[in-house]
């Protein structure tokens, strides 16, 4: 009885951080019911599962045994790591088809955590550059990209530096929509390029919540009408401090 508590209890404890992990890291509410429901079948464990935007509690017995896990967890602020929802999800088949035991769930779960991210520089850049082809794409030509390129790297930095500094997710956004649109808001005041406003325009796209709207619909589409409400609002938040940000750039520069 006392093993059969204490794996219960390391296997719970596991699947609330798989589905933690899983929630801050960008995955629907549908993947994370699915694959946290994958492994607990596969060990041959009935589980009940709750999911919120920011917490998660999970009950996990069987039905053979009078033992039970029963616990709650508070997920960490959310972003975007596919690396790590890909990961999780390969690892759950691999439980299923391999038959692997806690301890290697265990191991595989920490390797996972591990795996580098890319460079900050790196990230910057190519987000820049994504940045500047987007204003191509609208129609900018080499000053507009360039300037498209500088705002999207400057604002993106100005978040990254906010976020660390552990200001409020939603005030990391608005510094960081007011540094880009002011930096291309100044190349149209002193009209740099044949048309600045391109890269006025584009500026802010990669603040774009795109993942929170894709997994607010998703949720709806599935019947998780809490949590796709509320990460729609999430979404709805965040594309209103772009807004402001946007704003205060045109206050500023009367354009």
């Amino acid at each position: 009885m006392k093993n059969k508590q204490e794996e219960l209890t390391t296997l719970g404890n596991l699947l609330l951080e798989i589905g933690a992990l899983l929630m801050s890291s960008g995955a629907s509410t549908g993947r994370i019911r699915v694959t946290i429901n994958r492994i607990a079948e596969a060990k041959g464990y009935q589980c009940d599962l709750l999911i919120t935007h920011r917490a998660l509690m999970l009950t996990l017995g069987d039905t053979d045994h009078p033992s039970f896990f029963s616990s709650l967890k508070r997920t960490s602020p959310h972003g975007v790591n596919f690396k790590l929802v890909s990961g999780i999800s390969r690892m759950s088949w691999r439980v299923v088809q391999e038959k692997w035991n806690v301890e290697k769930i265990s191991e595989d779960l920490e390797r996972l955590k591990a795996l580098p991210h890319f460079s900050r520089w790196i990230i910057l850049t190519f987000v820049a550059l994504a940045g500047s082809s987007f204003c191509r794409l609208f129609g900018g030509e080499a000053i507009e990209m360039i300037v498209t390129f500088v705002a999207t790297f400057i604002g993106l930095f100005v978040r990254q530096e906010a976020h660390k500094r552990q200001f409020n997710p939603y005030l990391c956004v608005l510094f960081a929509a007011t540094t880009s649109s002011m930096i291309a808001g100044a190349a149209m005041h002193y009209n740099i390029g044949a048309e600045p406003e391109h890269a006025f325009a584009t500026s802010v796209l990669y603040l774009i919540p795109g993942v929170p709207f894709i997994n607010s619909f998703t949720d709806l589409i599935d019947g998780n009408i809490l949590n796709g409400v509320v990460r729609g609002v999430h979404g709805l938040i965040i594309s209103f401090a772009i807004a402001l940000g946007l704003v205060v750039a045109k206050l500023i520069f009367n354009i």
